[in-house]
């Protein structure tokens, strides 16, 4: 069936399945992970990049579905929030620890044990 296929049929088609076929480009952030719990296993994908979509997408309801992403987005920022400040808080702790510096009586567990 290839050799029936004229040249400019088989550069017609050639084409078509270049602009069909997705061309992968570079991504800012990439991140991919799975997430094993007891009863089943979730993953998740992050992709951060330039839009080189050529055509928008269409959304039904279009309010819902920007409210909808801009309530992920928040709750994305700060869970980040979150644990960025954990871990900022903790390794300030444990340099705190390890120079010998006591800001209060005792350790954190037992300022804790008094509430």
């Amino acid at each position: 069936m290839l050799n029936s296929f004229s040249s400019g049929q088989l550069q017609a088609v050639q084409s078509l399945l270049r602009a069909a076929i997705p061309q992968p480009t570079p991504k800012i952030v990439d991140l991919r992970f799975g997430i094993d719990l007891l009863f089943s296993r979730f993953y998740m994908v992050l992709f951060v990049g330039k839009d080189r979509r050529r055509q928008r997408r269409q959304y039904l309801p279009e309010r819902v579905s920007r409210f909808g992403n801009a309530i992920a987005a928040i709750l994305l920022l700060i869970s980040i929030n979150l644990v960025i400040s954990l871990m900022i808080f903790m390794f300030a702790y444990l340099v705190k620890s390890a120079l010998g510096i006591d800001l209060t009586p005792g350790h954190l567990v037992d300022q804790l044990d008094r509430f």
